[in-house]
């Protein structure tokens, strides 16, 4: 039982470090567009980008794919500016509501990207193991549980931003991705792989 929670701690932290919050960068503007009545949306979406997550890392432990780990790095703060530029571009239109297949593939495709990012730490700290998918299941729960957590952070924020300080919905949506957007275009730049 133990190694249950060595391995769910890791997903824990994962999502949890401050150092790196490319993660809960690509959480916020996941969740920012949502309120506590569309839970049951922003839950599928997280799981499925754990979803992604968990496959990604499991072909690249199992050696199916492997990817410049420059271009993942690349990748993961592309992937936050996108869904930062969608929530811009769609702040106040319905937008969400009405393409919830687009986003539930991009949440899937997106959390492809970010597993890969992570697979070579996870490469390192199972080599012993003979078999990784006990631990990676482990992890994965770990990352769910993170980002339920930051989910929960975002829609509490939301709650008292739209509530307290009477931002409408679309200005909350407006100003935090444009925060994001700020946050991201450094990581853009430090990672650019060409």
């Amino acid at each position: 039982m133990s190694d249950f929670w060595f391995y769910f701690k890791i997903g824990l932290e994962h999502v949890l470090d401050y150092k790196a919050y490319d993660h809960v960068l690509f959480l916020i503007v996941l969740t920012v567009p949502y309120v506590f009545k569309d839970w049951k949306r922003v839950f599928l979406l997280v799981t499925l980008f754990t979803l992604g997550h968990t496959v990604s890392l499991l072909l690249a432990t199992y050696g199916v794919v492997s990817v410049n780990r420059s271009v993942i790095e690349f990748l993961i703060p592309v992937t936050i500016f996108v869904a930062a530029l969608y929530n811009v571009f769609t702040a106040g239109k319905g937008a969400n509501k009405d393409k919830l297949g687009v986003l539930l593939i991009t949440a899937l495709f997106f959390g492809l990207i970010h597993g890969l990012g992570f697979s070579s730490f996870f490469i390192q700290l199972t080599a012993h193991l003979s078999s990784r998918l006990l631990p990676l299941a482990e992890f994965a729960l770990g990352i769910e549980a993170a980002q339920i957590i930051i989910v929960l952070i975002v829609l509490i924020l939301g709650f008292l931003g739209q509530t307290i300080f009477r931002f409408s919905r679309r200005d909350w949506m407006l100003f935090i991705s444009a925060v994001v957007i700020g946050m991201v275009i450094p990581m853009l730049i430090a990672n650019y792989p060409w």
